[in-house]
């Protein structure tokens, strides 16, 4: 059994769902030596989140911007508003998504079904970098 962790640095991106399942695989050195495993990728951040989802279509993305957008809006009556009006709006969407995915690897690869794709979901309009800890652990 072996246990690999890095530590990757995202490059900032617009509000919106972003996949970066190939930038998650390319920080993974030696997962292709595992014939079964577990990838677990965990964000640094309050106001960012982590999701598995479509990969293919690009409206997904955009729908489900929009919809977490209705369900946190920003002109909702927050008392935490210090960091300007997406702030607060981040965190609700950040927990509801979570700070960290877990995906199966066998022989090599990551189990993600055929339209999955690994996503940071940035909730700031400017989130800057973000900071992932990748957890490999397999034999």
């Amino acid at each position: 059994m072996a246990w690999l962790q890095t530590e990757i640095r995202l490059a900032p991106r617009r509000r919106g769902f972003h996949l970066i399942t190939s930038e998650v695989e390319a920080a993974v050195a030696g997962m292709e030596q595992l014939r079964v495993g577990l990838l677990h990728v965990f964000i640094q951040h309050t106001s960012a989140s982590l999701s598995i989802n479509e990969n293919a279509d690009p409206d997904v993305p955009v729908d489900l911007e929009m919809a977490f957008n209705k369900i946190a809006q920003e002109d909702f009556p927050y008392v935490h508003t210090l960091e300007g009006p997406d702030d607060m709006p981040a965190h609700v969407k950040a927990s509801m998504l979570g700070s960290s995915i877990t995906v199966p690897i066998k022989d090599g690869r990551l189990c993600l079904g055929t339209w999955q794709g690994i996503y940071l979901c940035e909730h700031r309009d400017r989130g800057g970098p973000r900071r992932l800890v990748i957890t490999l652990h397999g034999e």
